[in-house]
């Protein structure tokens, strides 16, 4: 007579300790709200998601960069135009300056003023900064990425507005054909920053361009991470819900067929 039915009691314990490891996955998905949280869950997906991460923080860090970029532009469009509105006056004074009705002492007036006004020039030139560089007193390229890969980036010439530069040293309003000389330089120079506004507000309007695609492909790609990355809650919860059911109807079983052989043990032992 066989009292242990030890093939039910090995299929029944084997089949618990399979569920034991559906429940441990489903509560991993459900408590981290992925579907890949290790290389083991899906070897191949992890290596593509890996991949999608690293393309997404990138673009993401790419943005911020642009977001610099856009600023350090802001910070030079600001000094050029304080610049071309001191040459603006610069322009009043040396055309007040050629008109014969001034006295020597008037044009000594005007010289100090215009000294005072190139001082300004090279101090915008000199002194304006963003995060250390002389935006307007270096000739140096500005790099920007504006992706997550190599060579993904534009190049931002900048610009210098010194006055020698603009070909204003030992600018002169001492005397009238001083001041008529004076006159076309500061016309050169005008043109020259207008000029240098043009490329900063094509250069602003190309980050802004950058910006609108990097947004666009980094909701796309995170969409595309997100869905095979992310966990079927429902999907999920089902699973736990069934291997749990399962695991318990095991448990119940090995139970009974074991209090079963204690009962039969117990009678014979009578």
């Amino acid at each position: 007579m066989k009292i242990n039915n030890q093939s039910m009691v090995s299929f029944s314990v084997n089949r618990y300790q399979k569920n034991e490891t559906k429940i441990q996955k489903s509560l991993d998905h459900l408590s981290t709200g992925l579907s890949i949280g290790k290389a083991n869950a899906n070897a191949s997906g992890v290596a593509v998601s890996e991949k999608m991460r690293a393309q997404i923080r990138g673009i993401e860090q790419a943005q911020r960069n642009m977001q610099d970029g856009y600023s350090a532009l802001e910070v030079a469009d600001s000094g050029l135009n304080h610049v071309n509105s001191l040459l603006q006056r610069a322009k009043e004074l040396s055309v007040l300056s050629a008109n014969d009705t001034l006295n020597n002492e008037d044009r000594e007036k005007a010289q100090v003023e215009l000294d005072e006004l190139l001082q300004g020039i090279n101090d915008t030139a000199n002194k304006m900064e963003f995060n250390t560089k002389a935006i307007l007193g270096e000739r140096i390229p500005l790099l920007i990425m504006v992706g997550a890969n190599p060579g993904q980036h534009i190049k931002i010439d900048l610009v210098r507005t010194s006055t020698t530069e603009l070909g204003l040293d030992s600018a002169s309003l001492k005397t009238q054909e001083d001041a008529n000389t004076l006159i076309s330089k500061i016309d050169d120079a005008i043109t020259k920053i207008a000029d240098h506004l043009t490329t900063i507000g094509a250069h602003q309007k190309s980050i802004e361009h950058h910006l609108d695609n990097a947004e666009v492909y980094a909701n796309n790609l995170t969409k595309s991470f997100s869905m095979l990355t992310d966990a079927d809650m429902a999907k999920e919860y089902l699973n736990f819900s069934v291997a749990n059911i399962r695991q318990k109807g095991d448990e119940m079983l090995i139970k009974h067929v074991n209090q079963n052989a204690h009962d039969v043990l117990k009678i014979l032992n009578v």
